[in-house]
């Protein structure tokens, strides 16, 4: 039976991954609604890309279930899809950005190769239409369209980071999964990104997973924010409520480290 609009998008219940005795994630569970965006904060080994990679697929579980919301409005366990469903699943109704562009572009082919590819695993098989939406998306992150011919390697840090988000929404996604998509970045570029990236999820209505340490971009980019310290969840709700009055002692810790900073 096909799930109803306000059914979840995607739940994970008791995630755990364990390298031998050590804990890489212990039982999180999660529950994502579609044009929700998730911020996962913590300091660096707290677990947080640990869970973004099992959410993603990129990585297996050692215990615990992923299901999602399949365009059909089926439920369907991750772990049971097949290759080629995975495979298109990550190519067309997922994206991700890395904080290095460098992982998720092609950096010998043109920029507009690099967004065509995508449309082109969609079945997109016309030169011009492929061309034309590049030129669209590149518009819709700030590149300069005379630009579509030049490889990423020709780019700045900043360009590369809105190609490859360009790149990953041209399929009009409905789940994004952001790993510090402004770590390394320099301050005023972080900034433009963040304010044309807040724009594009509007826009779309996309769901977002995003894993920063950096609560500014939390806050400005997420509805929820989950706090998560030596691979366990320490505080979860709304951003600006868990951000204002913090409960958990180590979330009270991070918020006032940014004050002093």
């Amino acid at each position: 039976m096909a799930m109803t609009d306000d059914a979840p998008l995607l739940v994970a219940n008791g995630l755990t991954k364990r390298y031998g005795h050590r804990i890489g994630c212990e039982n999180v569970d999660l529950t994502l609604y579609a044009g929700e965006v998730l911020a996962i904060v913590g300091e660096s080994g707290s677990g947080k890309s640990t869970l973004l990679q099992m959410l993603s697929l990129q990585m297996m579980q050692t215990r615990g279930d992923i299901s999602y919301r399949m365009r059909d409005g089926q439920m369907r366990d991750l772990t049971l899809l097949n290759e080629a469903e995975r495979r298109l699943l990550m190519r067309t109704d997922w994206g991700y950005v890395s904080q290095d562009a460098t992982l998720g572009l092609r950096m010998s082919v043109s920029a507009g190769g690099n967004v065509g590819e995508r449309l082109m695993g969609l079945g997109w098989r016309h030169y011009g239409n492929i061309r034309n939406e590049a030129l669209d998306w590149l518009d819709r992150v700030e590149i300069d369209r005379n630009r579509i011919d030049d490889a990423p390697r020709a780019f700045s840090g900043g360009m590369r980071q809105r190609l490859l988000i360009a790149k990953n929404l041209v399929t009009k996604p409905r789940l994004v999964f952001m790993d510090e998509p402004t770590g390394g970045l320099d301050v005023s570029v972080q900034a433009r990104i963040i304010d044309f990236l807040r724009g594009l999820v509007a826009d779309l209505d996309l769901a977002v997973i995003i894993v920063t340490h950096d609560l500014a971009v939390a806050r400005l980019l997420s509805t929820r924010i989950m706090v998560m310290r030596d691979g366990h969840v320490i505080e979860t709700g709304l951003t600006d409520q868990v951000l204002d009055d913090p409960h958990a002692p180590y979330t009270q810790l991070l918020v006032s480290s940014v004050l002093q900073a």
